[in-house]
């Protein structure tokens, strides 16, 4: 998926209208009145909303104690941890991806890692190294509309797991860069990690077809519909602020 020339995947059968649609509830969420001068409200809600689903995705905890002085769940503290670093790595997603990755491994399995293995991809695959060069190459160049990008983004680095810790979370980490940082959601009130968590087997299964080449559309639009979940959470959380 990653090499050049890239493939028109809008063309893909079931793609246009899934990613149209996609945009199309994008964009309302950020009409909503509550989003438009009180954005860094609800933009911190769905940051944490997003960080506990996406915990919850690679076998953590969900679950925030409010009288604890810290996280005791290893996943979810990372996860937290990445969400509260996704928009100082928005620059650094569009120059150096690479470097956005390691940075956000770093962060994510800081509680599951040895410290010097964080951000650093798997040595013993000789593969990896190039693979990762063009995943880069397709990140700066973003060939596709902003849901497919995401969708390629977060489907290649499940199937790679470059780092063999908290991949999960790095791929819908990453995914969700892309997504800010292609202006489709620039302030982040969106919640598709949300989505995919409510689909249950569906994602996995999804993002297993599209490793393999059978189901690159299928899983274009899972993405797209899990877009499109996460801004009907974020109207929820624009509604409850509102």
């Amino acid at each position: 998926m990653t090499s050049t020339p890239w493939p028109d995947l809008l063309a893909l059968p079931g793609v246009p209208e899934a990613v149209s649609r996609a945009r199309t509830a994008i964009e309302q969420v950020h009409r909503h009145p509550a989003n438009r001068r009180g954005w860094p409200r609800t933009s911190a809600a769905a940051s944490v909303r997003a960080a506990r689903a996406s915990a919850m995705l690679d076998g953590g905890s969900g679950e925030i104690d409010p009288a604890a002085a810290s996280v005791s769940d290893p996943v979810l503290a990372g996860a937290l941890r990445v969400a509260a670093a996704i928009g100082g790595l928005v620059p650094v997603w569009e120059r150096a991806p690479l470097q956005a990755l390691a940075r956000l491994h770093t962060l994510a399995a800081a509680d599951l890692s040895h410290p010097d293995l964080l951000g650093r991809p798997a040595p013993d695959r000789p593969d990896l190294a190039a693979r990762l060069s063009a995943l880069a190459q397709t990140v700066l160049a973003a060939p596709w509309p902003a849901p497919v990008m995401v969708a390629v983004v977060h489907g290649e680095i499940l199937d790679l797991r470059p780092f063999g810790t908290a991949d999960g979370v790095v791929a819908r980490a990453a995914a969700r860069l892309t997504l800010i940082s292609s202006g489709l959601d620039p302030h982040g009130l969106t919640t598709p990690e949300v989505g995919h968590l409510r689909v249950g087997s569906v994602y996995p299964e999804s993002a297993a077809a599209f490793a393999d080449g059978s189901g690159v559309a299928a899983w274009i639009v899972h993405v797209s519909a899990a877009l499109e979940a996460g801004a009907r959470e974020g109207t929820s959380i624009a509604e409850a602020a509102n």
